[in-house]
């Protein structure tokens, strides 16, 4: 008899979503970190249409709306000149803009979620090993006190980020690539004429400068140094921030009251798979990308959607085990496509050559002149076109006739 239905490893969002989505289908669940607290750092802060679309549909999206920033545009910028204006009202979704959220934030509701729908959310532990057979696995866990307890449990979930432990246990490649560029990670107060409804980018012949409003009143700043300087990242200072403002940004931006300055590296990875018998991985742990778009917390989250269902049905006897194989066959294309994405918007707004950027100003101003240009783009950030046509799950029964019509516009099999 096992202690769990589930372990999940990791209590962070993709974690919390996990732990909080099986408990409410009645499942015994645990989610554990080795961090004593959960972060107080802002971290991933983007919330697309898409991921409060499911967090509507598991009840939860009127505290997120609550707590988070309504962000309706994005502008990117090219040596002081606008490029194009990107308008997230004119996206798929009921929700007409992107929500801004710190992730400490994130975690504290998507905790409390967990929590009142039955999970036990143990913080200050961590697995050791793990062995797995036909009918379980045995997990090693040492707690605060450095005590060592083994639990039975049915399921094992690594959602423990992209160092995980459940991947390097799994013996796992984690193909990819490092990005071969310096960035900082700045959340400062900005005084100065920036509109906190808005997300810019400003592409400069140095590098890339990225705003994000956060609340109460603060901003996120993502910035390019151009190529690496040593064998970590720098860590930046206040005053270091505000020399890149000033040569990037619009004349008059001030930094002030930092709360977070840190000098970070771009990795481009995915796992070959997303389950191993009885362990699965899901968010950091089997796909790590630039943060161009935002996607990544986003996409965990929606890998922890797609198997908590899947994972409770099999469980409680209701489907069979093979519906599990799903989840890899719907969610590694869409982590794949994130990576590879986010990886070419990243090189395209590093460009260092000035003939290779002006040629970029060049084509983004004529292709954002096309209607229908701008419009993808929102839909592609806001996460509106995944879809899992093709997939195993998705069949469409019609006649013939009908599917072809639906090819040209209409739903098809496994649309949103």
């Amino acid at each position: 008899m096992a202690d769990l239905d589930a372990l999940i490893v990791g209590a962070g969002p993709v974690g919390l979503t996990l732990a909080g989505q099986l408990a409410r289908r009645g499942l015994r669940v645990a989610a554990i970190d080795r961090n004593a607290a959960p972060t107080d750092k802002s971290k991933a802060l983007v919330v697309w249409p898409r991921t409060i679309e499911l967090l509507a549909a598991a009840g939860m999206a009127e505290p997120f709306l609550a707590a988070g920033l309504h962000a309706t545009e994005g502008r990117l910028y090219s040596s002081g000149r606008e490029l194009t204006r990107l308008d997230f009202a004119h996206n798929r979704s009921v929700y007409p803009f992107t929500l801004m959220i710190a992730q400490s934030e994130t975690e504290r509701l998507l905790d409390a979620d967990a929590r009142a729908a039955g999970a036990a959310v143990e913080r200050h532990t961590e697995l050791l090993r793990f062995a797995q057979d036909a009918g379980g696995v045995s997990a090693v866990l040492r707690g605060a006190d450095g005590s060592e307890t083994t639990r039975r449990v049915d399921w094992l979930i690594g959602c423990d980020g992209a160092h995980s432990t459940v991947r390097h246990a799994l013996g796992l490649a984690f193909a990819g690539a490092a990005e071969n560029n310096d960035w900082i990670l700045a959340d400062v107060r900005i005084a100065g004429d920036l509109p906190r409804d808005e997300v810019r980018i400003f592409l400069h012949p140095d590098g890339v400068l990225a705003t994000f409003p956060l609340l109460p009143n603060r901003t996120r700043l993502i910035i390019d140094l151009g190529p690496q300087r040593g064998p970590t990242p720098p860590e930046p200072t206040l005053a270091e921030v505000q020399a890149l403002l000033d040569r990037r940004a619009p004349l008059g931006l001030r930094a002030h009251d930092p709360e977070w300055l840190s000098g970070f590296r771009i990795n481009e990875r995915q796992v070959p798979t997303y389950r191993i018998g009885r362990v699965f991985l899901a968010g950091d742990a089997a796909h790590i990308h630039s943060p161009a778009g935002g996607q990544g917390m986003n996409t965990g989250m929606h890998d922890a959607f797609n198997l908590a269902w899947k994972l409770a049905l099999v469980q409680r006897g209701r489907a069979r085990e093979s519906l599990l194989d799903s989840y890899h066959a719907e969610r590694h294309p869409i982590g794949a496509m994130i990576v590879r994405g986010a990886g070419a918007v990243t090189r395209m707004g590093t460009l260092r050559q000035p003939q290779a950027q002006r040629l970029r100003d060049t084509a983004m101003r004529t292709l954002y002149r096309i209607p229908a240009v701008p419009r993808t783009v929102v839909d592609v950030l806001c996460e509106t076109l995944i879809h899992y046509r093709g997939g195993p799950l998705s069949r469409d029964a019609r006649p013939l006739a009908a599917r072809l019509a639906a090819r040209r516009g209409g739903v098809r099999a496994g649309d949103r």
